[in-house]
């Protein structure tokens, strides 16, 4: 009989130790020491993003400078570029094997290369999506998205699962960063009752849709000790009950000790 008022939990088992075990990952290669004394709850907010432009690559390198800063990733040689010159030029779209000391993320990562090759270039360069320049927190997820998969490539460590979850592992690792509010905000669009506000092309490519974003933002929150009033306040209506549950089963989890990677945060 008591089994019918037990809550269900908010994830299937499997996907839940995925996300357990992915973080333990990110825990354990991109930088803990960072995590725990740097990284902040980024929110869709004029004291995250502050400031007024006057044009759309203004607004573009605003949000792309200050994302790249919360990113823990000032340090490394990232250049924003226009969508035309990105496309025109393939050369940019390769990526160059960077070398690190002390950190990979922070104040105190030091980044350098050792490609000398010919027309090699230590400059990583990263595009945007005009279309999201009216929805800002498409365009920080975005951004976010193409930083954790740069992190990730630059690391040469598959996430828990192996390649084919790597797509899943940018998601989580940006929210790990930090976004995990406009990762969840912006895991669904709806389009709508006639469609006409609706613009596909300006939203960011999901790979972890919202019930398992919501879940990685509940479990960076309880990490870092984040408030529960201070993250619904930012989420979307229909979310705010999710997150809340999600919470209250992780730290339940944290509590009995049943969470080993809180040992190492």
């Amino acid at each position: 009989m008591l089994s019918l008022f037990k809550q269900q939990p908010c994830l299937d088992e499997s996907t839940t130790l995925w996300i357990l075990d992915t973080y333990q990952w990110a825990l354990e290669h991109f930088e803990l020491e960072e995590f725990n004394q740097n990284t902040q709850l980024i929110l869709p907010t004029s004291d995250f993003y502050p400031g007024k432009v006057s044009s759309i690559e203004e607004m573009a390198q605003s949000v792309f400078d200050k994302t790249l800063h919360y990113a823990g990733l000032k340090n490394w040689p990232i250049k924003l570029v226009s969508p035309m010159t990105y496309q025109q030029n393939p050369q940019m779209q390769k990526i160059p094997k960077l070398q690190f000391n002390n950190a990979i993320r922070g104040d105190k990562a030091e980044v350098f290369s050792n490609d000398f090759s010919q027309g090699a270039s230590s400059t990583i360069y990263v595009s945007f999506n005009p279309n999201q320049i009216n929805q800002p927190q498409d365009l920080v997820a975005s951004y976010a998205q193409a930083f954790a998969a740069i992190l990730i490539t630059q690391r040469g460590i598959l996430p828990p699962g192996g390649e084919q979850f790597t797509s899943q592992a940018i998601d989580l690792l940006a929210s790990f960063m930090g976004f995990g509010v406009m990762f969840a905000n912006t895991a669904y669009q709806f389009k709508g009752g006639c469609g006409s506000c609706y613009n596909r092309y300006a939203n960011r490519e999901v790979a972890l849709p919202e019930n398992e974003m919501v879940y990685c933002l509940a479990l960076y929150c309880v990490l870092k000790g984040t408030p529960v009033k201070h993250v619904t306040l930012h989420l979307k209506s229909h979310l705010r009950g999710l997150f809340k549950k999600a919470y209250k089963e992780l730290d339940d989890k944290r509590k009995k000790q049943k969470l080993p990677l809180l040992d190492n945060a």
